[in-house]
């Protein structure tokens, strides 16, 4: 994650808008965090460091409002109520949660992070003149699903079936669309397998390694990037190659993950535009991939660990 661009942008649009409701501001600005997950460290440290690199010290010259819907999206119109009830100068949403924060004001600046195209999800009406007091960076996280494909065949000689796992809450249509296209024009087959909690995931595990599945798809959400460390586990203990949309996934142990990195700079007009990631990041697991070509055989050597991942190597988006 660029923090540096997102804060950026997060604090043009806290300047951009000349609201009502910014007059009634207490001296020191409150930024209201919503997020659809659990609290996490990195995610605390980045948004706090970005912060700061930006002149803001929460607790200083800065107070942070949190809320936290642990993985339960029901819950994120209640919390992004309370949170437009705190006069704040702008709410960070990640994910599903930029739907709730949008629901719940209409004057409080909002940046986003999508995963698909803001203008098709309803969250802005263009990308140059957003409208409304939304703005944000979509991280083309559906937008990379067949390329994710593609590196995953590439890694994995000879791979044929493919198990694509998402979270059912926050599976998106076009997640499973662009993958199955993908999956048809490169000759592949995709078994699709739904996991919203714990248990879920340890079957869905069991039914890839009962329908011998060659390499596993994992798909975008929160949930699925909390659980990364029991996903990377499950993988070394199953030998399944598997690819991920989130860097935290392979910092965690995973084999391999592709996505937006952000360059987006924030500008201080009104409206600030929303931007697309202007590049894409491959990281992988440099101990995993040595024994990425005989998978089915091998187990993945020991010691896999974030200091062994070849990180930022940038990628074109298609060949």
């Amino acid at each position: 994650m660029k923090r540096r661009e997102f804060i950026t942008l997060l604090g043009g649009a806290a300047a951009a808008w000349p609201l009502a409701a910014r007059a009634q501001q207490p001296a020191m600005p409150v930024i209201g965090f919503l997020h659809p997950s659990s609290p996490d460290a990195y995610r605390l440290r980045a948004f706090r460091q970005g912060l700061k690199e930006m002149g803001f010290i929460e607790g200083e010259n800065v107070a942070i409002e949190y809320r936290w819907a642990n993985d339960q999206v029901d819950r994120l119109p209640g919390l992004a109520t309370e949170l437009v009830q705190r006069r704040l100068a702008v709410i960070a949403a990640g994910g599903v949660s930029a739907f709730a924060a949008k629901a719940a004001s209409t004057t409080v600046p909002i940046v986003f992070l999508a995963g698909e195209d803001p203008v098709k999800l309803g969250l802005v009406s263009s990308l140059a003149r957003p409208g409304g007091n939304l703005t944000g960076i979509n991280f083309l996280s559906n937008e990379l699903a067949a390329k994710r494909l593609e590196l995953l065949r590439e890694l994995v000689a000879g791979a044929i079936r493919i198990a694509v796992l998402v979270d059912p809450v926050t599976a998106n249509e076009a997640t499973l669309r662009d993958a199955g296209a993908a999956a048809r024009a490169m000759g592949l087959q995709i078994q699709v397998l739904t996991a919203g909690t714990i248990r879920e995931i340890d079957a869905a595990f069991a039914t890839l390694v009962n329908e011998r599945a060659d390499a596993l798809f994992v798909g975008p959400g929160p949930f699925l990037i909390d659980r990364r460390v029991q996903l990377a586990l499950l993988a070394v203990l199953h030998r399944v190659p598997a690819i991920y949309q989130d860097r935290l996934n392979t910092e965690a142990g995973g084999l391999m993950s592709y996505g937006g990195s952000w360059g987006m700079r924030g500008v201080r007009s009104a409206p600030t535009p929303a931007a697309s990631s202007r590049a894409q990041s491959l990281l992988i697991c440099r101990s995993c991939s040595r024994a990425s070509s005989s998978w089915s055989s091998t187990p993945r050597p020991p010691g896999c660990s974030a200091s062994l991942c070849r990180t930022n190597c940038s990628l074109p988006p298609t060949r």
